[in-house]
C-alpha cells in the first residue's frame, strides 16, 4: 500500500538537500553544482519511479477489489448481454 509518511520523509530530505545546494557558498557551488544537481536529479527520479510503482500496485489492487464485488459482476454481465 501507499506509504505517504515514507514518501513525505523522502521529499523532505530532497528539500533539505536542494536548500543546502542553493544556500552554498558561490565558490563551492560552482565547483560541485553539476555533480550535486545530477545526484539530486537521480534522487528525484528514484522517488518518482517508486511513487509510480506504488500507485500502479494500488490500482491493480483496487481493480481486483472492485471486480470481486457481486454487484459489479452483475452490472458488467448485464452490459455485455445483447439487446
Amino acid at each position: 500500500m501507499f506509504n505517504s509518511n515514507e514518501l513525505g520523509k523522502e521529499l523532505q530530505a530532497l528539500k533539505v538537500d536542494l536548500s543546502r545546494l542553493l544556500d552554498g557558498t558561490r565558490d563551492g557551488f560552482v565547483d560541485t553544482s553539476r555533480a550535486a544537481a545530477d545526484t539530486l536529479a537521480d534522487q528525484v527520479t528514484t522517488a518518482v519511479n517508486e511513487l509510480n510503482e506504488t500507485l500502479t500496485g494500488d490500482e491493480s489492487q483496487i481493480r481486483q477489489l472492485i471486480s470481486d464485488r457481486p454487484v459489479v459482476t452483475v452490472i458488467v454481465k448485464s452490459l455485455k448481454k445483447p439487446a
